[in-house]
């Protein structure tokens, strides 16, 4: 009788546990609809790697190259892009695993691979040399990609940029620990609760909480949720970028990196690193987190605005 009523009850707490992860399922949104909202009048795709890659090239002037980070998307630089198209030709796009571009269908997020997407992007755009900027992944891949080709490249620009943060990678960070250690159960998990995952991560990556509006927040999960995206989340999660100290030493042309000092997801103290960089100026945000370029958007973009106006 015993074994009967516990049986009853595993049976029962099982029964409400499946209810409760279907009603939580947040299922993945196919891309047409999103293109709907998230497209605009400047937007276009261009097939590269046989992706369709969502970019908008807006304002004019000479080319600025901008990269988003993880979990990101071309988005991230509305801001920037209002001050800076006046003066710049400004490009960004969303990069393969992220926004209306999705996922590769090898599942190859290698950096690497991102830099020959890069460099394939530019030359079908048809763009000798430009100035380029990048946040954390998108850091890593512009100093990659400078590295790789260093004519092509006028200026640089490093917003908290990854590559030297691997083996304690995101002491703060439940959800990027998470993808790397599990990533089978990033997989699942990340589809039954899309919503509460996008703002745990954005409420650890700004400083201030307050910043993360319900727009800013319905944004990063819906296009989070297109179709492949969480699976390559977890994919990319699984690539450590192995960089040196001597790959930064390489690169000759004018620097500027920016760090907010609250970054949880790489620490200031990551910033050491690229004073190998001999032609680098340094700018630290009090009280900012991981994306400088949302949360003090006018500053930063100032301070951008000045570096590249700059005199070589």
């Amino acid at each position: 009788m015993r074994l009967n009523k516990t049986l009853t009850l595993a049976a029962t707490i099982l029964t409400i546990a499946i209810a409760l992860v279907a009603l939580s399922y947040e299922p993945d949104l196919p891309f047409e609809q999103l293109k709907a909202s998230y497209a605009n009048t400047s937007s276009k795709f261009m097939e590269v790697d046989n992706m369709q890659v969502h970019y908008r090239i807006e304002g004019n002037g000479p080319p600025l190259l901008l990269i988003h980070g993880t979990g990101a998307m071309l988005q991230t630089y509305d801001e920037w892009t209002k001050i800076l198209s006046p003066h710049y030709t400004v490009i960004r796009m969303d990069i393969p695993a992220f926004g209306l571009t999705g996922p590769r269908g090898d599942g190859n997020y290698s950096d690497t691979m991102y830099v020959s997407f890069i460099n394939q992007f530019v030359n079908k755009l048809g763009i000798d040399s430009f100035c380029v900027a990048g946040n954390s992944l998108g850091g890593l891949i512009a100093w990659k990609y400078t590295v790789a080709f260093p004519g092509k490249v006028k200026k640089l620009i490093l917003i908290d940029p990854a590559g030297f943060y691997e083996l304690n990678l995101a002491k703060g960070s439940f959800v990027f620990n998470l993808a790397r250690n599990h990533p089978n159960i990033t997989k699942w998990v990340s589809k039954i609760g899309t919503h509460h995952i996008i703002k745990h991560t954005l409420n650890e990556v700004f400083y201030d909480d307050t910043k993360v509006t319900a727009e800013k927040l319905k944004t990063y999960t819906e296009l989070n949720q297109r179709t492949g995206n969480r699976d390559a989340f977890a994919d990319r999660a699984q690539f450590v970028y192995q960089s040196t100290d001597k790959e930064l030493t390489t690169i000759s042309c004018p620097t500027l990196i920016l760090w907010g000092k609250e970054d949880v997801l790489i620490n200031v103290g990551e910033a050491e690193h690229f004073k190998n960089i001999s032609n680098s100026s340094f700018i630290f945000y009090d009280k900012i987190g991981h994306i400088p370029q949302e949360e003090n958007s006018e500053k930063s973009a100032a301070d951008v605005l000045a570096f590249l106006k700059r005199e070589s």
